[in-house]
């Protein structure tokens, strides 16, 4: 089977957990602090305000159990995201609100954002589809216009850029994903950026119990008693640690080879694809955009898309597409609602196989059996 993803690791981070195993400390401790230090410089922000947990998904809950939504709160994402966005927002009890997205990107722009916004609106959370910026810029200028706070969804963006500038710190707070299908891989763990320092300490606190000092002596400024607790709000355990965090340093060094190889595959699928009827590339990023290039998507005619997919697993190479419509799922309360670029868009897209573990043959043959399918398939028409 040729898998849609497959996680780079190696003998790099079998070592590197072997040194936590061998000091004896697998919990939350100096290489989850050293992780946290590293990604902050990556990004270019300070080292307090970046937070390792143990699931990107966790910092998706965390980030907006900062802001404090009540119900009759709003918050806009586009309806193409992953599940926990939707499922972060009402948890709060808050309600989501989708916007539309571009066909082609299938990333928001302004536009689409600004056409959900209402009096009640308090955030906005945009995805970086398949790790590729989006208009995030007018996005964020937009958010600061209007008083909301802006949250990225920068799961599979660790190396996406604008003009040298980190996806993810254009916005008030931010998420990345380290789990087992990402780019940069921890098992499972995720990080989160707060851009306030005060707001920062909070969810530093809150990923803790709420604990104001964690308590062992272990730790400076503590009391002579240093079991003793302060807990100024509730909170839960979701820190990362020191195994999870020694891969991922490991990772991180290794991301622009792993970004560079997945680049490589980008460019390789183009073509032997370019000119295939039928079949629609992802369109070029725009001038100063930088991707990590996460996902690679062709988009085909509807009628044919689901028969194409299942070609090419009998085939063995595993396709899929993500992320279903989230306006479509009754769950996020938004039956009836039309978006007709996502409805479009989920009806047509494919995503293909792309991690650094394929070889150029390996992307020859998904592209060969793709162009055979797709033929196939309007030839059945």
């Amino acid at each position: 089977m040729i898998h849609l993803f497959q996680p780079q690791t190696g003998e790099e981070e079998l070592a590197a957990v072997a040194e936590v195993f061998a000091d004896k400390w697998l919990g939350h401790g100096p290489r989850t602090k050293a992780f946290e230090a590293e990604f902050a410089a990556h990004l270019g922000v300070e080292a307090e305000k970046v937070v390792f947990l143990n699931s990107g998904t966790a910092g998706l809950f965390l980030a907006l159990e900062c802001l404090d939504l009540h119900e009759g709160d709003e918050v806009v994402l586009p309806s193409l995201s992953f599940l926990a966005a939707a499922n972060a927002v009402l948890a709060t009890g808050a309600r989501p609100v989708f916007c539309d997205v571009d066909p082609r990107t299938l990333n928001p722009d302004a536009a689409h954002i600004e056409s959900a916004l209402t009096e009640r609106t308090k955030a906005v959370i945009v995805l970086h589809y398949g790790g590729y910026p989006g208009d995030i810029e007018a996005i964020a200028e937009l958010c600061r216009d209007r008083g909301v706070t802006l949250v990225e969804d920068a799961a599979c963006s660790a190396g996406s850029r604008v003009d040298g500038r980190a996806v993810g710190t254009f916005g008030d707070l931010a998420m990345w994903s380290f789990d087992a299908m990402k780019v940069l891989v921890t098992g499972d763990g995720g990080m989160l950026y707060v851009r306030d320092a005060e707001l920062a300490a909070r969810a530093r606190r809150l990923a803790y119990h709420g604990l104001a000092q964690p308590s062992g002596f272990g730790h400076a400024k503590v009391s002579h008693r240093w079991w003793e607790l302060d807990v100024p709000e509730i909170g839960r355990r979701v820190i990362g640690n020191d195994m999870t965090a020694a891969i991922g340093r490991v990772q991180l060094r290794r991301l622009a080879e792993f970004v560079t190889r997945r680049k490589e595959i980008v460019d390789l699928y183009d073509r032997e694809l370019a000119g295939a009827e039928g079949i629609e590339l992802p369109p070029p990023l725009p001038a100063g955009h930088e991707s990590t290039y996460y996902f690679y998507w062709v988009q085909l005619d509807p009628a044919i898309r689901d028969e194409v997919a299942s070609e090419l697993l009998a085939a063995g190479i595993y396709t899929t597409f993500r992320y279903a419509p989230l306006h479509k799922v009754a769950a996020y309360r938004s039956e009836g609602q039309v978006l007709p670029a996502s409805d479009v868009a989920s009806g047509r897209t494919l995503c293909l196989p792309l991690h650094p573990g394929l070889s150029d043959d390996d992307v020859r043959t998904v592209a060969a059996a793709l162009r055979k399918a797709v033929e196939a398939g309007r030839q059945g028409d």
